[in-house]
């Protein structure tokens, strides 16, 4: 696919633009995180129940991002954006408004149906982005996705610290609002060349999985280490506002200001992936999230166990998120929307699965249960990235053989 936009340059202004949206959107996914145990007590419900709400909000993420991400290679990209953000609008002052667990619950997934806008500004910016520069816009843009994931959590725990948990998301709701109008004003209108129609479109994604290995390579460790991520995150309220730590939502919501260490993962990995290598990132990140895991384990009772694993743990993650993403968008340049598509589609399907079991664990394990849950995954996710490197390794020295006889 090769893209017509009205201005293909992507100048400082714009990138600030869509790395503040990815930020702001993103937090939508997240803002409930901290509000379970509140949102539990309103509605009534066993710990092990609440785990539906996050997980709707990813499922939610996850189905946009197979039946609306494809889309973006086939139409204005500005104006799809524009459909979601009236959508995402919508379904927070729902939330805001709903009388009933399942309401929210539906309204949940609404939520991550509109934030696809995270995932129409990701490639949109890389088509707009020189090769060489790719690696630096991403930086910046997932720089603004580490943002929104972790500060969202410490602000909604402020905000209902006072206000009560569903303030959170009409304050989400207009913040939303302002966000598309920008977007709709400033950002250019693309004009893509491939005609197709949709379910030809969701069909080319199953070929693309088929054809290209290491798109599945990537989905599959990303889906592994980001379902161990948010079992941790979606269970650290729970854990700190129990005994012996017992903590108020706020001070639940202030452990995002310790995870913007994610941020240096993300800014490094973008500098670093040209020279290092993208195989040999993901590798050392993931050793990282493996050892955020093991200090979870042990010392995950103290306040200073909890900052050093989670420190450890959004470096890796958010320092392995940059080069897995970039060498998914170098497969093949005509179908960025719907590589990145499928990539995200295992990401968030972790992400909902991750959430809902490490719920279910917790209840059932505790703490320690869940950070040997979080560890398992973390150790897969290694293993099968060894693995599928190594692999990759011998194919390139045997077709270097067979083209030196």
């Amino acid at each position: 696919m090769t893209d017509t936009t009205e201005n293909r340059s992507l100048g400082r202004t714009l990138l600030l633009l869509m790395a503040v949206a990815i930020s702001a959107t993103a937090a939508n996914q997240f803002y409930n995180q901290p509000l379970l145990p509140s949102i539990a007590k309103t509605f009534g419900l066993e710990p092990g129940d609440i785990g539906f709400v996050p997980a709707a909000t990813q499922f939610g993420y996850a189905a946009s991002i197979l039946l609306i991400s494809p889309l973006g290679d086939t139409v204005d990209r500005r104006q799809l954006i524009r459909y979601l953000s009236i959508i995402l609008s919508l379904a927070l002052f729902a939330v805001f408004l709903s009388s009933s667990f399942w309401v929210l619950v539906a309204a949940s997934f609404i939520v991550g149906l509109g934030s696809n806008i995270v995932q129409q500004l990701l490639p949109f910016a890389a088509s707009l982005s020189a090769p060489e520069n790719r690696g630096k816009v991403i930086g910046t843009l997932m720089t603004g996705l580490t943002i929104g994931i972790l500060l969202s959590r410490t602000v909604s725990g402020s905000i209902a610290e006072y206000f009560g948990w569903r303030s959170v998301f009409l304050v989400a709701a207009f913040i939303a609002i302002v966000i598309g109008l920008l977007l709709n004003a400033y950002l250019p209108r693309s004009t893509p060349s491939v005609q197709m129609s949709y379910p030809r479109l969701i069909a080319s994604m199953f070929t693309l999985v088929k054809r290209h290995s290491l798109l599945r390579e990537s989905a599959i460790t990303g889906a592994l280490w980001f379902a161990a991520f948010n079992a941790a995150w979606a269970t650290l309220a729970i854990h700190v506002v129990a005994e012996p730590l017992s903590y108020t939502v706020q001070q639940a919501g202030m452990f995002g200001i310790v995870g913007l260490a994610g941020i240096f993962g993300a800014k490094a990995a973008g500098r670093l992936v040209n020279t290092v290598g993208p195989g040999r990132l993901i590798t050392a990140a993931l050793l990282l999230v493996l050892s955020a895991f093991v200090v979870l384990a042990i010392w995950g009772e103290s306040l200073t166990g909890l900052i050093v694993g989670i420190v450890l743990l959004d470096l890796g993650v958010f320092g392995a998120q940059i080069p897995n993403q970039i060498r998914v968008f170098s497969i093949d340049p005509a179908a960025q929307s719907r590589m990145n598509a499928v990539y995200m589609l295992c990401y968030y399907i972790g992400a909902a699965i991750g959430s809902a079991a490490g719920v279910k664990v917790m209840s059932l394990a505790g703490w320690h249960g869940l950070a040997l849950f979080g560890g398992a995954l973390a150790i897969t996710a290694l293993l099968y990235h060894c693995w599928m490197q190594l692999k990759s390794h011998r194919l390139e020295q045997r077709a270097v053989l067979k083209g030196n006889p």
